[in-house]
């Protein structure tokens, strides 16, 4: 008779009525929106404070490129010394002073220019300041030098080379980064997703054993039944926490911006000013808009099935691993010893899909790695958007399926002798000894 249908409703069901499971559902939400809620309310009045700079410019050529903004305010004084000029600023309590000696545009370097200040100043402000300096004394210099600055600015050529494939299917350097991107996203994804909740089906397990009472329900259920009914209830458990988590925490985030007046989604901040002088480049609308096609010229659906497909059996294929440890185990500090042959090929798939699937994507190394169970659902997501032909996407995918299928068979017969031990650390050697009874 089969009885995993009985055993998923179970599990699921003693998990999601479970007081703890209940209280941390809603719990964890709100934890984490209200972090979120104080660094954003405290950033917001960080960034209600106006800085107030003043500057002494000796040579007259760089003071007027210092224009207002929202977070700072430039105070330019004339006809006064150094020593005046600091006395002034401690006065005001301004931010700070800078001060320009007077020196041709040609002699400009690190100690004609200095920043006064009672404390350190942030990077931000140091930067945006740098920034509008050397574009306004490259001017200056060019000038000195007889050449025309307009001319320059017209002559200026942005280069960008075309990518097509043989097929005709253009692409670009943006289609790069907006791929990667998405395998960055989807590894993280099921990285996170397989910590969480595959330590929640571990944990399930050891439970399990250390009560006694799966000693009864062994003898008229097969292990393989019990271990994917386990996998596949708590597995559905966590789909319906991280919903949960999902809608409520999105809840939570609107009516806490509309009751404390704090924009969670859009709180802006001082750096914005260096974000501004990057993206004020011709170039910005350039790369905007391609990125946007390369968007729109990904193959979508595929990589949604593909994302679908790969992340349920790359969790199911990991989550097996969990059980197996926990069936092998008394307690969860044995599990210590286990843990690392399981997340290192995860970190590991993480780093070839960084390192390697974006320069090569159809590489041996590439191609390798993305049939390898372990690291085939983060190596093979990041490689399908660079195009992979079906045959191999599906290969990849039975091999994982094929593989979980493996684990839960090892896991079923671990957990048949584990049950029957206890008060000993089981070593690598018990493990395999066990397999094969």
């Amino acid at each position: 008779m089969n009885h995993l249908p009985l055993i998923i409703k179970r599990e699921y069901l003693t998990k999601v009525k479970n007081k703890s499971f209940i209280i941390m559902t809603f719990l964890s939400p709100l934890i984490f929106i209200a972090l979120i809620a104080v660094v954003a309310y405290l950033s917001q009045l960080n960034n209600d404070k106006v800085r107030v700079i003043t500057i002494l410019d000796e040579t007259k050529q760089i003071q007027d490129v210092f224009k207002n903004s929202e977070h700072t305010t430039y105070n330019i004084l004339e006809n006064m010394s150094l020593d005046e000029a600091i006395v002034l600023v401690k006065e005001i309590e301004a931010t700070g002073l800078l001060y320009i000696k007077k020196e041709k545009a040609s002699d400009f370097d690190f100690e004609t220019m200095t920043f006064y200040s009672q404390d350190s100043p942030s990077l931000s402000l140091i930067s945006s300041m740098e920034n509008k300096i050397e574009k306004q004394l490259t001017s200056v210099k060019l000038k000195e030098n007889g050449v025309d600055v307009t001319m320059i600015d017209a002559s200026k050529v942005t280069v960008n080379i075309a990518q097509e494939s043989f097929e005709g299917e253009k692409t670009s350097k943006v289609d790069s980064v907006a791929k990667l991107a998405f395998g960055i996203a989807a590894g993280y994804l099921l990285f996170m997703f397989i910590i969480i909740y595959g330590n929640m089906i571990m944990r399930s397990v050891i439970e399990e054993k250390t009560s006694r009472i799966i000693e009864v329900i062994i003898s008229s259920v097969k292990p393989v039944q019990l271990m994917l009914g386990k996998i596949i209830g708590t597995s559905l458990a966590g789909i319906t926490q991280f919903i949960i988590w999902m809608v409520f925490g999105g809840f939570l985030m609107t009516v806490i911006s509309l009751i404390v007046g704090v924009d969670l989604f859009n709180s802006t901040t001082p750096q914005q000013e260096l974000v501004q002088l990057a993206v004020e480049g011709e170039d910005f609308n350039f790369y905007f808009e391609t990125g946007k096609r390369a968007l729109n010229s990904m193959p979508l659906i595929n990589l949604i099935l593909a994302f679908i497909l790969f992340f349920i059996g790359g969790y199911l294929m990991y989550s097996s691993l969990y059980a197996a440890i926990g069936a092998a185990v008394d307690n969860e500090t044995d599990t210590q010893q286990f843990m690392m042959p399981i997340i290192m090929p995860l970190i590991l798939a993480v780093y070839i899909g960084i390192f390697t699937v974006i320069e090569d994507p159809h590489g041996t190394v590439s191609t390798v790695f993305s049939f390898i169970p372990l690291t085939s659902p983060v190596v093979m997501l990041m490689r399908i958007p660079f195009g992979v032909p079906i045959w191999q996407q599906l290969l990849s995918l039975l091999i994982l399926v094929g593989s979980f299928m493996l684990t839960v068979w090892f896991a079923a017969k671990i957990y048949r002798v584990g049950i029957l031990m206890y008060g000993k650390k089981p070593s690598y050697k018990d493990l395999i000894k066990w397999i094969k009874y």
